[in-house]
């Protein structure tokens, strides 16, 4: 297998560490790519030009992080990711979209930010900041368990991006338990491996 992908993107180093923590990341080969500027190898294989793309065996290109992260669930041999019933299943899928959704905040408001097109105090700016904070309100008052699955990787690289494109934010000041929660989930093997390096 194949996964095209970037060193700063947040969904593609949620695939990386499920993979890490499924045991089969050495099955992966890793193709890096740039988005801003997509090649014709990666439109051919997903034509919306984003990362992570995975390449399987058999040459099908399966997108996005989600899918991604499920396919592969469903490949590995070691505990599952992703509980295959039940309340747990819902609960762990849930997670997963809130992990999604702060990295959709987060990615949009760097693009908002770096475009120059729109100052900070503009309501699109002003929208994807509320949604990042509420989502950290939410984390404080319910922190997610310390077991490995892919909600709690979800938020964990979420939280991660935060770190690697608003430093200033400062988030762990104003949410001490989210902070303690990333901080020890984080030593994992599938996390510590994958966190994210300022270029």
């Amino acid at each position: 297998m194949k996964l095209i992908y970037s060193q700063a993107s947040p969904y593609a180093r949620k695939v990386r560490a499920c993979a890490i923590a499924l045991g089969i990341d050495r099955q992966i080969e890793l193709v890096e790519a740039d988005v801003a500027d997509p090649p014709d190898w990666l439109l051919a294989a997903n034509p919306l030009g984003r990362v992570p793309t995975l390449i399987a065996e058999d040459g099908f290109a399966i997108f996005d992080s989600a899918v991604i992260c499920e396919y592969l669930n469903g490949s590995a041999e070691f505990l599952p990711i992703v509980p295959p019933s039940g309340a747990a299943r819902w609960l762990c899928l849930r997670l997963e979209a809130l992990g999604d959704g702060l990295m959709d905040a987060a990615v949009s408001l760097r693009q908002v930010q770096g475009s120059g097109m729109l100052p900070a105090e503009h309501p699109l700016a002003r929208r994807h900041l509320g949604a990042i904070e509420r989502t950290l309100d939410h984390l404080e008052k319910s922190r997610p368990a310390q077991h490995v699955d892919v909600g709690t990787i979800s938020i964990a690289c979420a939280l991660g991006y935060l770190d690697l494109r608003f430093p200033a934010m400062q988030w762990r000041a104003t949410h001490p338990q989210v902070a303690s929660w990333h901080a020890q989930i984080s030593r994992h093997a599938c996390l510590s491996e994958t966190a994210p390096q300022l270029a």
